[in-house]
């Protein structure tokens, strides 16, 4: 499992999140709606702030982006990969 964001990707949330250093991005898990994903009939939601134990982290441009124990289930086959595509982030997930 691992997680891995783009500078370019750390820098579009500081701007549309109005982040500063030492922020806290946290990706969790949903059932419907959000950000898809690899995993059928889940999908990922994004909220600002540290919630729970970090169990997969990446910082980066000063802000730590993580899934927390609670969620970490979600990478166990998987790495994601945080980019800007055409102007929005984009999510690439690999199979490990």
């Amino acid at each position: 499992m691992k997680l891995s964001v783009s500078k370019e990707a750390a820098e579009w949330y500081k701007n549309e999140m109005d982040l500063q250093d030492g922020d806290y991005v946290q990706f969790f898990v949903k059932l419907y709606g959000g950000i898809p994903t690899v995993n059928p009939n889940y999908s990922l939601g994004v909220s600002l702030g540290k919630e729970g134990t970090i169990a997969i982290e990446d910082t980066v441009s000063g802000i730590t982006f993580y899934f927390n124990d609670n969620d970490s289930w979600f990478l166990d086959e998987y790495s994601m990969k945080v980019i800007v595509s055409k102007g929005e982030v984009d999510f690439i997930f690999d199979k490990r």
